[in-house]
């Protein structure tokens, strides 16, 4: 067996030809001989060309690849047949090459969310792209400033799963099983699936819902997925207001609203904790091309570290001048054994306020779930008619969450 390795661009005929050159010379090269030379022919050698007078193999050419001189002069010789290399017709046939398809612009979307599995960063924004066509690796850059100073940051290998909203979504109770019409998506850069129950409940399927700005979205997840038209899809099946966005959930997401499926293709960029609430300058594009060039898109944020944010507390309950309300926990919340759920901040804080409309009546700071509305508080709030009170829990990184309200009417 002999084989050859050379750069070479060639036709698939070339590479025929060559090929079948090869397998003739080998075939032919299989004669050998071995002979000796007269002194008069002392000065052959190595890659020389002869041809034997008489006897076997007379009238062939034999190439001498080996010269022994101990004494006699001692050759090894292989056949040769000069027909081999003469230039053989061949069918070039038609030569097709993919077109040159230069690396375009994507479409970069950055989401601000809170925990989804909790071993996320929560400080970091997630980064999301797609584009027709795909350059095959899209890279975002970071700058203090707007014009300059760029350094390399996350690296997306795939494109998202990403679209807009062909049908309004109305709020729904968050926690149960939304039975309501399906909503249309138009998508590209890949498909939905549906999943099982399990699937769902293990926290599959997750969509996150928004206007496009880094910080307002919803996630949400679905269990059905059917294709409706080319790049079109109705799913159903929804769980709302996941992992706390309940308390961004409006009373309808428009049609046009952005979707991302975070399926794995969205990457937290690289920041360090520090920069939170800070501005950031950005360009997203091509990996293969430079941060200037044109195919680049620019982004400006300062990302809140939504995964520090504490959620909104849950039934509140007003018995008198007694308020109650229930904790939840940015993470960790999903252990069913343990007696409570974590804390998930040093110190447990509410703060409580009174409001008509958006006059604050009074503010309060507890450090447990229950307030008992001093009385000659609750005569004045009272004596302008109803108020409302809300309750948020307060963070030392990140202040005070999402509040839950209640309306009293007297």
């Amino acid at each position: 067996m002999s084989d050859s390795d050379l750069p070479m661009v060639l036709t698939l005929g070339e590479g025929h030809a060559v090929a079948a050159r090869w397998l003739v010379e080998a075939k032919v090269a299989q004669d050998a001989a071995r002979f000796a030379l007269p002194p008069s022919r002392a000065g052959l050698g190595p890659g020389d060309v002869v041809r034997l007078a008489d006897g076997r193999g007379a009238g062939d050419r034999w190439r001498i690849d080996r010269v022994e001189r101990a004494g006699a002069t001692l050759v090894e010789a292989v056949r040769v047949e000069p027909g081999v290399y003469r230039p053989a017709p061949y069918v070039t046939g038609e030569l097709r090459g993919k077109p040159h398809v230069p690396a375009g612009p994507v479409w970069p979307v950055f989401l601000d969310l809170p925990l989804m599995r909790g071993n996320e960063a929560p400080h970091a924004p997630w980064l999301a792209a797609t584009g027709t066509p795909w350059p095959g690796a899209v890279r975002a850059w970071v700058s203090l400033e707007e014009d300059g100073g760029w350094q390399p940051n996350v690296i997306l290998p795939s494109r998202a799963v990403m679209g807009v909203t062909l049908s309004p979504l109305a709020a729904a109770r968050p926690g149960v099983l939304d039975r309501g019409p399906a909503l249309r998506l138009r998508v590209k850069g890949g498909n939905l699936r549906s999943i099982s129950r399990a699937g769902l409940l293990a926290g599959g399927n997750v969509l996150a819902v928004g206007d496009g700005s880094p910080g307002n979205w919803e996630l949400m997840q679905f269990s059905e997925a059917k294709l409706v038209a080319p790049g079109e899809w109705e799913i159903s099946g929804r769980l709302r207001g996941q992992a706390g966005t309940d308390a961004l959930m409006p009373a309808e997401w428009p049609a046009g609203s952005v979707v991302v499926l975070m399926d794995g293709a969205p990457k937290q960029v690289d920041l360090d904790p520090d920069a939170r609430g800070q501005l950031r300058h950005w360009r997203i594009g091509p990996s293969s091309q430079p941060p200037d060039d044109e195919s680049y898109r620019a982004r400006s944020l300062a990302a809140v570290g939504a995964g520090l944010r504490p959620l909104s507390p849950c039934h509140l309950a007003v018995s008198g001048r007694e308020v109650t309300w229930v904790r939840r926990t940015r993470t960790g919340g999903d252990n069913w054994d343990a007696p409570e759920v974590p804390l998930g901040e040093a110190y447990e804080r509410y703060g409580v306020r009174l409001v008509r409309g958006t006059a604050e009546l009074h503010r309060e700071e507890v450090s447990r779930p229950a307030w008992t509305i001093p009385e000659s508080v609750w005569t004045r709030a009272a004596q302008g008619g109803g108020f409302a009170i809300e309750v948020a829990q307060l963070s030392e990184i990140y202040g005070p969450g999402p509040s839950v309200r209640r309306n009293i009417h007297v």
